[in-house]
């Protein structure tokens, strides 16, 4: 082996924290929250974006968990540029690699999610700091990407358990926008992004109508109403076929942005993800496609082991919202949610698992235990970490850049003491792009700030 630098340190034991200039939240403030945003960014110290990688680096004597092929165990992984360029137990490294042995440690893609609103919002409980969401209900040409603020705390909390990559989602209306894959470091929201324009969010209309004392408003409303929602979204998508048409016979037409944001998902270059949950929902959407002849993405998809048949005929894949959550009829199992995963995956059915999207972008760090938990009720290991790599990668249309460690594809990734859908588990370093990333992160900070208070008053007791 050529001379190389040894180096290798645990961000779990060996942070660092120093102080660095406040970042401004990108936000203005209303002067009622102003004092409560004023505190809590001041008590920040944003961590640095990883520097671009300017050396060969190996990490060697790890697992290599590639998931789109078989685990290495004691492997080197070598990524120049920011690009994997070898995996494999016996591997020729270069003069100037820098080399980190990983001996006893496990080497993963970084994890995706697949349903967040990342960068979006920061404090669910304060308007000022959401920005998910715009007036109307028909909003194509909303892009989540370029509101996207790059300082969130959140984004560190999230990496720090090994989510590298988010879809980060617009809601709100009936045509939400488009939303961005994104990985979680950067200087700017162009930094960040890896795909724009993943795909058009839909929040399909109840199919059932509801009966109950406590509404107001009849069972002949509701079905009236559903249908107003539903002839309102087939004429909205039959006027940009029209605008579409137009447009391709003179290019040099007046361009309506709105519009003209539907010509990608018409093409089929941007599928048509529809939040859905209920059977009579995704059969519709699926139906919907199909007349419109647009790709289609299940969000949410509860009752999607109720139509697999459908699913699979017209190759639409499921998003699983999340499996910690509590079942969703009375006669359901109480551990439903649970076995979804390993279902569909015994059905042959696409999907990929996301966090729980009703929490917020907070809880996208918890996605490794949602596919650790749907492994305890039946889904085989290997499925359910690509559930949450390249099962998702594959979905969202960012397959051949990330999701699996192979030649070629992105050196995003982490390293860990375990297996990562242990609760158990550490992340001790990741990589984006080949970037070292700071795992250091807000919970860490006060952890370290709580413990100085705990040991300062063990010895001022021992003293006494």
């Amino acid at each position: 082996m050529n001379k190389a630098k040894q180096s290798y340190s645990s961000n779990r034991s060996g942070n660092h924290y120093e102080s660095l200039p406040m970042v401004n939240c990108r936000n203005v403030l209303v002067m009622a929250v102003g004092l409560l945003l004023t505190s809590l960014s001041w008590a920040a110290v944003p961590e640095v974006p990883g520097a671009k990688q300017d050396h060969p680096i190996a990490l060697v004597g790890g697992t290599i968990h590639t998931v789109s092929g078989e685990t290495i165990p004691g492997g080197t992984l070598l990524f120049t540029d920011g690009r994997i360029t070898a995996v494999g137990a016996e591997v020729d490294l270069p003069a100037d690699v820098e080399v980190i042995n990983v001996k006893g440690k496990h080497i993963f893609p970084g994890l995706i999610d697949a349903n967040s609103n990342m960068g979006l919002v920061e404090i669910n409980a304060v308007r000022a700091t959401r920005d998910e969401r715009e007036t109307g209900n028909f909003n194509p040409n909303v892009k989540a990407h370029v509101a996207i603020n790059p300082d969130s705390e959140i984004i560190p909390t999230t990496r720090s358990n090994g989510v590298l990559l988010c879809l980060t989602a617009p809601s709100g209306g009936v045509v939400s926008g488009q939303s961005a894959v994104i990985q979680l470091d950067g200087w700017t929201y162009e930094d960040l992004t890896i795909r724009s324009g993943a795909g058009l969010h839909v929040n399909w209309p109840l199919m059932a109508t509801v009966s109950d004392w406590q509404l107001t408003s009849s069972e002949k409303n509701a079905a009236n109403a559903r249908d107003k929602n539903m002839q309102q979204l087939e004429e909205f998508f039959n006027m940009a076929r029209r605008y579409d048409e137009a447009r391709r016979q003179n290019p040099a037409a007046k361009i309506d942005l709105k519009w003209e944001a539907m010509r990608d998902v018409l093409g089929g270059k941007i599928p048509v993800i529809a939040n859905a949950e209920n059977a009579d929902q995704i059969q519709a959407a699926v139906a919907f496609a199909v007349r419109q002849k647009v790709k289609l993405i299940i969000s949410g998809g509860y009752d999607a082991i109720h139509c697999t048949e459908l699913l699979k005929k017209h190759d639409v894949a499921v998003i699983l919202g999340g499996v910690y959550r509590t079942p969703r009829r009375d006669d359901d199992y109480y551990d439903l949610p649970y076995e979804l995963p390993a279902l569909l995956h015994k059905a042959g059915v696409r999907f990929c698992i996301a966090s729980d999207g009703r929490f917020g972008a907070s809880m996208v760090r918890n996605l490794p235990f949602h596919a650790g938990t749907a492994h305890a009720y039946g889904l085989p290991m290997d499925a359910a970490l690509r559930s949450i790599t390249l099962s998702t990668a594959e979905i969202l249309g960012v397959d051949k850049q990330v999701g699996s460690l192979e030649q070629g594809k992105d050196a995003t990734l982490v390293i860990t003491d375990g297996n990562i859908l242990d609760i158990r588990t550490h992340v001790e370093a990741a990589f984006i792009q080949g970037r070292r990333v700071d795992l250091s992160d807000r919970h860490k900070k006060l952890y370290f700030k709580y413990d100085q208070r705990i040991n300062r008053a063990t010895t001022e007791v021992k003293q006494n």
